[in-house]
């Protein structure tokens, strides 16, 4: 019940929270920590109209705006083949009642050819940006079959250099027994310190969340023990100078397009100055 309330809450908080920080002038950065700013795209470049997200469509728009990185979320098939798909079922997009779980890949594909496996998604996107790959929460039948597949899958990435695992259960990363454990980021909600010690206890790579779940000494913390970062949702100019500010290592956005273009303006600008 928590659950469910909480979901339906977050949203209305986060976006009251964006339209504050919107409006909140920030200093500029140096032109190194400009250069430093790693946007990552958060389903890709997405309308839900013209454009579904976590398709093909979305993440080249994204990927040819020039951001670092790309975050999807993986479901499997009743036949444990991993898909990219948010939601459990398919209501919400596709206006179909069915549950990914309960379809074959095959069937998945003859009703909705937009859905991507993770295969496709490697071949065409693994070298040229970062994959974040976000596990769901869900059964998992076979966890030693599923990990093997991730494994095998992604054996052409290098690990951390070419894709990280994201997971608001870091439980699924001990069940998947995917290596090394430098490849995993816990998303964190209003659990972020005792996250934070499971990081550093289990040699994981990093620890994800919303900025408003993640203060400055909770970042100074993470930046202490070697974690990486990764902040959500950068979706103006102001938040993500405030990110940049706050030495966030990766920068979340649910408008990559734009803030990529924000932040190569940004970044021309500091060039300018350094010349003068």
């Amino acid at each position: 019940m928590f659950s469910r309330l909480s979901d339906l809450i977050e949203p209305a908080v986060f976006r009251l929270a964006d339209g504050f920080f919107a409006r909140w002038p920030q200093p500029m950065p140096s032109q190194a920590q400009l250069a430093a700013c790693r946007l990552v795209a958060h389903r890709g470049e997405f309308d839900n109209c013209r454009v579904f997200e976590n398709t093909f469509p979305a993440f080249d728009a994204a990927v040819q705006a020039g951001l670092w990185g790309i975050e999807f979320d993986i479901r499997w098939t009743s036949d444990l083949i991993p898909v990219i798909h948010h939601d459990a079922g398919l209501i919400r997009l596709y206006d179909d009642p069915a549950q990914i779980r309960d379809m074959t890949f095959a069937e998945l594909r003859a009703r909705h050819p937009r859905v991507p496996s993770l295969s496709e998604m490697i071949i065409r996107y693994g070298g040229r940006c970062h994959l974040m790959i976000e596990l769901k929460e869900e059964s998992y039948p076979e966890p030693d079959s599923q990990g093997r597949k991730l494994k095998q899958l992604l054996a052409p990435l290098t690990p951390e250099k070419d894709f990280h695992f994201l997971s608001f259960d870091p439980g699924l990363f001990d069940a998947l027994n995917v290596e090394p454990a430098a490849l995993f980021i816990p998303i964190a909600r209003l659990n972020a310190a005792a996250l934070f010690h499971r990081c550093v206890a289990g040699g994981y790579g990093g620890i994800s969340g919303h900025y408003l779940f993640t203060g400055r000494r909770f970042l100074a913390c993470c930046q202490r023990e070697g974690l990486k970062t990764a902040i959500g949702f950068a979706n103006s100019t102001h938040s993500m100078l405030r990110e940049i500010n706050r030495r966030v290592d990766w920068l979340f956005t649910d408008h990559p397009a734009r803030m990529q273009r924000a932040l190569d303006r940004l970044r021309q600008i500091g060039c300018d100055a350094g010349r003068r």
